[in-house]
Parts: C-alpha cells; sequence; structure tokens
C-alpha cells in the first residue's frame, strides 16, 4: 500500500463505494428493477449504447473469462433479448444487437436508474452535483487506470482538427447515410448538413471554432464541431457529432467528446448548447457522461421529418 494513504482514509473509500453499490440495488437480487443479474443488465446497457459489439469485447469490458461471457450471451439469446448474428465487417466474429424486447428492456432501465438518481440529487445545490459528477468520474477513472486527461487514442486511429480535404462530403455522406436508413430522413437533412457546415467550414480557422474528427487510414469514422459564433458571445454550439456504425465499440464517440468539452472548458464558454432529437440513447448517454442535461423537449420537424426534438446545455464547470 502507499504509505501516502492512510488504513483509515482508504477504508473511508471503500465504505462509501459499499453504500453507493448498497443504494443502487447491486445486492439485491434483480438490478435496476430487473430480474437479471448485474452482468445481464450491464450487458444490455452497453449492447444498446454500442460500448460493444460482439463477446470478446464484453469480456473484457466487464472483466469476465470467456466461459462466462458465452454463459451470459446464450441466456440472453433465449429469453429474447439480445440477437447474435455475423459482423459483416469481419466474417470471423458475431455480432451483438438489442432485439425489439431488449430495447424495452433498456428503456425501462434507464428510466428506473435516473429516477433514482434524480431522487438522491433532488436537494443538492447546482455546485455540490457538479462536485459529485466530477468526483465520480475521476474515482471510475483511477480505479480503471485511466489518466485524467483526454484518454488515450487507439493505435489504428488519428484525431485531426480543423478542415481537412474532402472532409465536408464525407460528414454529409455519414449523417445522409445514417440518418436516411434509420430514421429516414431525406433532402431537407441533407440539404441542411450540407448547407451549414460549409458555411462554418468558411471560418473554422478562428480560435473560437473547431472541429475534431476520427480517421482510421483515409476514412472518416467520426466527428463533432464546437461553433463559438452562431449562438452569440459566452455560448457554444457542439454541433454534427457523429460515429460511423462500422466505428462502434472503438470509443470513437467518447475520444470525440473528450477533445470537444477539452476546447470547450479551455476557451471558458459560459455555456454549450446541442440539439437532437429523441430516440439516440447511446448519443444521450454520451451527452450526459459529459455533462450536458436536457433542458427542453418539443415536437419539431427542422430536419425535415417530425421527431421530438431536443435541447441539452452543459454549464461552464464551477
Amino acid at each position: 500500500m502507499n504509505r501516502n494513504f492512510t488504513i483509515t482514509r482508504i477504508d473511508s473509500l471503500r465504505a462509501s463505494a459499499r453504500c453507493i453499490v448498497r443504494e443502487l440495488g447491486f445486492m439485491q437480487k434483480g438490478l435496476a428493477g430487473t430480474e437479471l443479474s448485474p452482468s445481464a443488465v450491464h450487458t444490455i446497457i452497453e449492447i444498446g449504447y454500442g460500448t460493444v459489439t460482439n463477446a470478446s469485447e464484453l469480456g473484457a469490458l466487464l472483466h469476465l473469462e470467456k466461459s462466462s461471457i458465452s454463459r451470459l450471451v446464450q441466456k440472453l439469446e433465449a429469453e429474447g433479448l439480445i440477437e447474435v448474428g455475423l459482423d459483416p465487417d469481419d466474417k470471423r466474429s458475431r455480432k451483438l444487437s438489442l432485439t425489439k424486447r431488449g430495447e424495452e428492456l433498456l428503456a425501462e432501465v434507464e428510466m428506473f436508474a435516473r429516477h433514482a438518481l434524480s431522487a438522491a440529487l433532488e436537494k443538492r445545490s447546482d455546485k455540490d452535483i457538479r462536485l459529485i459528477e466530477s468526483g465520480l468520474d475521476m474515482f471510475a477513472k483511477a480505479l480503471s487506470g485511466q489518466d485524467k486527461s483526454v484518454s488515450a487514442v487507439p493505435p489504428e486511429l488519428t484525431i485531426h482538427s480543423g478542415y481537412r480535404s474532402e472532409i465536408i462530403a464525407s460528414v454529409v455522406r455519414l449523417h445522409a447515410a445514417y440518418y436516411s436508413q434509420n430514421y429516414g430522413f431525406g433532402a431537407v437533412f441533407e440539404r441542411k448538413v450540407a448547407t451549414e457546415l460549409s458555411e462554418f467550414m468558411g471560418r473554422i480557422d478562428r480560435p473560437s471554432n473547431a472541429t475534431f474528427s476520427a480517421y482510421r487510414s483515409n476514412e472518416l469514422l467520426g466527428t463533432v464541431s464546437l461553433d463559438g459564433e452562431d449562438l452569440g458571445q459566452g455560448n457554444c454550439h457542439l454541433r454534427w457529432f457523429i460515429v460511423s456504425p462500422r466505428a462502434q465499440g472503438m470509443r470513437i464517440g467518447s475520444l470525440l467528446l473528450e477533445k470537444a468539452t477539452s476546447f470547450i472548458d479551455q476557451a471558458a464558454f459560459e455555456q454549450t448548447r446541442l440539439w437532437t432529437f429523441k430516440g439516440l440513447d447511446a448519443a444521450r448517454h454520451l451527452y450526459e457522461k459529459h455533462g450536458f442535461v436536457l433542458a427542453n423537449e418539443t415536437p419539431g420537424a427542422q430536419w425535415g421529418t417530425e421527431v421530438v426534438e431536443q435541447e441539452f446545455v452543459r454549464l461552464r464547470p464551477a
């Protein structure tokens, strides 16, 4: 044991950790209002968020041996919560995805967990909540061995900043393909992305604006932009955040948002806003993980299709 830490101090941290485990229900038969084991609930969440796409990634994330993961996957598949199929990008790997029933269970788990945390934080001040957020994030990273700064970039990836040749076309292509296939967005959405992104790239060299993009060789796998001008002084607009379906499980979304929030904090914006729509649960998880809070929700059709539009806000850390 490091002699800089007394046994009393370590045991105090352990007591707090045990309290969190108890109060979140990890000692109960079912977790988050389900009849599933903690590992099963975690599996539903991580597959739903796109954090993992196969059994190998799941085993590494949950720190479980191959045989345990195999039994877990078989059980959840038998219960109709997940599907196991061939990965089109790697025929040797089996891709995990949620069934409709699994997606419904994920929504129930999310509602349960959000209610539990909301109840716990309801009477706390904004300052206390920010302190809790930063403390838990730092504690989680310390336990997992992660550095407190931006996470390491996988060796096969390169994170670029600023304009790159063909980036406008590549970002528009990613958005158009994903939202057309999954949500039926059409010409209005594609034209809006192309027009506004082109205008933004004309002022990308100004210090209040930034774009971060993840590449594997010459293939764009994800991107996010920060517009520090269009919402007025002291405000930042997080825009065009997207990760290619081919890059699921590579943590590109987290890497890009860590880059984005680092830029936001260094530029000292008072608040950062983003607009999205209900149903993008994996993205919402990442937004909330990086300090964004849902501020408004209303039906709208600014992207050419009727959806429940959402506005998220991130305030400058105290």
